[in-house]
C-alpha cells in the first residue's frame, strides 16, 4: 500500500543538520513514529519525500530549511521572568521547553539576568538544511475514528 493523504504511516527516522552527525533518532527508543499522512504532522519537505512510498522502503532525504522549520528570523526574542524556568540551572545557548498557552515550545537561552531570561523563539533547527534517514515500517488505512480525531491511535500514536 502506498503512502497517500489520510493513511497511517509508521516509520523510523534519524535526522541531522546537513553534513553533521545525527541529532535525533527513533531507533534509539525502539518505537517508530506514527502519523496521519497529509495532515501536517511532519515538516513539508519530509512529507513530500515520503509521498508514494510503501512499507519496507528505506531512503535518505535532504530537506532545505524553507521546507523544514523555515529560515531563522532575526529579532524573534522574548524576555521571560526567571520563575517560569523553575529550578533549572540555566546556561547561555541551552535549549529548554517552556509551557505556553499554546502548548510546549522549545526555546534557546540567549541571556540570563537576575530576574529575567532572554530567549530566542526560533525553532532550534530553523535556518538549517536537514538530512533524514527514513525506514517505512507500515502503511495502512486510517480508521474512521482516527480520521475524525486527526491523529493515529494505538501503537506509536495516541492512547485514549
Amino acid at each position: 500500500m502506498k503512502i497517500e493523504k489520510d493513511r497511517v504511516v509508521r516509520f523510523h527516522y534519524a535526522v541531522a543538520e546537513s553534513g553533521a552527525e545525527s541529532v535525533e533518532s527513533s531507533k534509539e527508543g525502539g518505537k517508530p513514529l506514527a502519523i496521519l499522512f497529509g495532515r501536517g504532522q511532519v515538516i513539508p519537505g519530509l512529507e513530500k519525500a515520503m509521498d508514494g512510498r510503501e512499507a519496507g522502503d528505506s531512503f535518505k532525504a535532504n530537506v532545505p530549511a524553507l521546507e523544514a522549520y523555515g529560515e531563522k528570523r532575526e529579532g524573534l526574542t522574548q524576555r521571560i521572568p526567571k520563575k517560569h524556568f523553575g529550578d533549572q540551572k540555566l546556561e547561555t545557548g541551552m535549549q529548554v521547553v517552556l509551557q505556553t498557552n499554546f502548548g510546549p515550545r522549545a526555546v534557546t537561552i540567549e541571556k540570563i539576568g537576575m530576574s529575567v531570561v532572554d530567549v530566542d523563539l526560533n525553532h532550534p533547527m530553523a535556518g538549517k538544511d536537514l538530512d533524514f534517514d527514513i525506514e517505512i515500517v507500515e502503511v495502512r488505512e486510517a480508521s474512521a475514528e482516527e480520521l475524525e480525531h486527526g491523529h493515529v491511535h494505538g501503537d506509536g500514536g495516541y492512547a485514549h
